[in-house]
This record gives structure tokens, sequence and C-alpha cells, in this order.
């Protein structure tokens, strides 16, 4: 029998039979789904954490109370009863670190914003060192930065996203113009570049204002900074730096010798390794959850597959009488289950990346769908109507033409 008859056969007994083959192929179009659309999430999301969330650079180090991105519950809580980072523990590395083109610190937190009656809420308020710009790379599209007189006479100058701009000082410049942050007073002096929207959020939505005005606003007792150093374009190796920002903390915070650091200095390289680590556990959690679907899956088509056999038998007496071999008969039914199974894979990668593209399209969470993930979850959907197509397909090929002959359904 040739390849082409033997998956018209197959088809064919699909169609007149809709319901059991809806049935049938449900486990694999499940388990081939969600592997597809997780794949495609953690994808979109690995690329996004990439550009958007840890593009630090590779120059780039932060010193900080506590990861950012903590995994482990005992480590979390001995982080928790660390000391805060202060300005002061900024000024010891920027004094410290030679190997340092710039040195900044930047505190977030989230607040109210108003001009007149018009008013935006969850603004990202930042207050930030004048060298945090060149760190973070930061342009304006008019005005200028905090400066180091803003910083050291506290002067209540803000910096603004353009979602400031279009939602309370549209129509004119907004340059000069004052508007209050959490009931405090503060003039604008420059409107940063639209950044677009992060995990579905705006990124434009902000005020930076100067970290020694921060502090006064909000207080310092609960609130630790985070240290930024760049190291210099030179050809100084990032640890240097590091080290040179490690030895002035760990004197100023008198860690004892020997002891841990009572801080955290994480790169580019070390955050995105973590990332890596924890949607890595995710995907292996959903592969054995999609592994089972699929063994499901692969029994019911099994099943299906005796089914057929059962009820073609006298076919398979007919072909046996007419010359099919053995290897003819096994060929024929194992075509049928793999064709079952591919038609299941082929749904699933459909339902799998058309469900991530409606949801990315719906609440903007990244997604990627990857050419290899397309062709694994195929290789594997038809790797499975092999594995669970032998028996079916040798209990065919070994029936005795003349009991076949005989049988009466």
């Amino acid at each position: 029998m040739h390849i082409a008859e033997a998956i018209k056969i197959a088809l064919k007994s699909l169609w007149a039979n809709k319901l059991r083959s809806v049935l049938t192929l449900l486990g694999v179009v499940i388990g081939v789904a969600a592997v597809i659309a997780v794949v495609t999430f953690i994808s979109g999301i690995n690329d996004y954490v990439a550009k958007k969330v840890f593009n630090l650079g590779a120059d780039v180090f932060i010193v900080s109370k506590m990861s950012a991105v903590e995994t482990n519950p005992d480590h979390y809580l001995e982080a928790e009863k660390r000391k805060n980072l202060t300005i002061e523990d900024y000024e010891a590395v920027l004094a410290a670190c030679r190997h340092c083109e710039a040195v900044g610190a930047i505190l977030r937190g989230s607040g109210k914003v108003k001009n007149g009656e018009q008013s935006i809420s969850d603004t990202n308020i930042q207050g930030i060192t004048p060298s945090m710009a060149t760190i973070l790379d930061t342009d304006l599209t008019s005005g200028r930065m905090v400066n180091e007189t803003d910083l050291n006479t506290r002067a209540p100058m803000a910096v603004v996203g353009t979602d400031i701009v279009e939602q309370l000082l549209p129509g004119s410049d907004p340059i000069g113009k004052e508007i209050r942050i959490d009931g405090w007073t503060y003039r604008v002096i420059g409107v940063g570049k639209k950044k677009g929207k992060t995990m579905g959020q705006s990124a434009d939505n902000y005020v930076m204002i100067p970290l020694t005005v921060y502090l006064k606003q909000y207080g310092s007792h609960n609130s630790s900074i985070s240290v930024w150093g760049k190291a210099r374009t030179t050809g100084v190796p990032l640890e240097e730096a590091e080290d040179e920002a490690r030895v002035a903390l760990r004197s100023h915070r008198h860690d004892p010798p020997g002891g841990e650091d009572s801080f955290e200095i994480e790169t580019n390289a070390s955050l995105l390794g973590i990332w890596a680590g924890l949607s890595n556990t995710f995907f292996m959690a959903t592969i054995g959850i999609a592994a089972v679907s699929l063994v499901v899956g692969g029994i019911v088509i099994m099943n299906i597959m005796l089914v057929a056999v059962t009820e073609r038998t006298r076919e398979i007496g007919i072909r046996k009488a007419l010359g099919a071999r053995r290897e003819d008969v096994l060929l024929q039914f194992l075509i049928e289950s793999v064709t079952l199974a591919t038609l299941g894979g082929a749904l699933g990668v459909l339902l799998g990346a058309g469900g991530a593209t409606i949801v990315t399209l719906l609440i903007g969470m990244p997604s990627s769908i990857k050419l290899w993930a397309v062709a694994a979850g195929l290789l594997v959907s038809a790797s499975v109507g092999v594995f669970f197509g032998v028996y079916p397909a040798r209990k065919a090929a070994r029936l005795d033409p003349i009991v076949a002959l005989r049988f009466e359904n």
C-alpha cells in the first residue's frame, strides 16, 4: 500500500466519525497546545526581560540591600534584616571606585501627580543622582536633567515622562510648569523620550526628582537606596569596579572579615541567569503536565486504533487474501495512527500559538513564536502516534486471513 493511500484512508475514517475523532485527538491537542503556549510566552518574556527589564549593559553593576530576583526564602528573610543602604554608602562607593566611569544612586516609589484638577495615579516616583542619567542612557526631548546643584540644594525640580505631559500639561510647553507630587510642589525642568509599554503597563508614567528631595519628602527610615556603577570604557574589567565597590561598602558598613556581604552586587549576566533558572523551572513543570496529557492522548489513540482493527477485520482478511503482506497491513495502521496524532499536534500548535497571540493583543504580555517549538510539537505528536500505534498495527498484521474473512461484526 502506498503511504498516500494509507493517509487518505485515515482521513476518511476521521471524517466518518467526527465526534470520535475530536475526542480521540483532544489529549494530544491539549498537550501540544500547552507546550507551544508556554514556550511562546517564555521565549517572549525572556527576550523582553533581556532587552527592556535587565538591559543594564555589560559594564553596569547594581548594589542593593537584597537581590532583585530572590528565589531562596531563607536568604530573603536574612536579607530583610540587613541595614538599609544609605546616601552615605553611595558616597563611599563614589569616592573609592577609581575604575568606575559613573556612580549613581536611585530610590523608587509610587505616588499621585496633580496639576490643577487633573491627576494621574500610580506614577513611578524616582529619586536620583545626576549620574543616573548617564548610567541608564536616559534621553530627553526637551529641557535638562537633574544636576548636582539641584541635588545639593534640594531643589524641587522634576523630569517627567510623556504620560504626565499628555494628561496633565497638554497643549503647551511643560518646561517651567508646576506640578504637585503627593502634595509637594515641583517645577518641570525636562521631558523624557517616549518609551512605550512594559508588560502592558506604560513606561512613561514617571517623575525623576533629586534623591535628596525624595529623602526629604518621603523619609529615609524605611528606604534602602540602590547604588549603580558603570565601569570605565577603556577595557577595564567590570569585576575590578565591582571589587572596589565591595571593599568600600564592607569597610563603611563594618562587615566582619570573612563574613558575608551585608548587600548584594548584581550585573546584567547574573540577573538574566537567575531569571533563566526561574523560567526553565516553570517550563519543565509545564512539560511534565503536558507529558501526562500526551500519554493520555496516546492511550486514547491506541484504544481507537484497536477498535478500528476490530471494525475492519474482514477488510484486513480480504487484503491479505488478495496478496497483502504483514508489512503492508502493519504500515497501513501505523500510518493511520501517526496521521491521527500529527493532526492533533497541528491543531495543538495552532491553538497554542493562536491563544498566545490573542493574550498578547489583549493584555500586552510578550510572546515569541519559535519555529523549533512548532517543529518539536509536530515531532512529539508524531512520535506519540508511532509509540501507541505499534500494538494495534501489529495486532492487525498478525490476523489470520481465513479467520478474518469469517469474522462477523
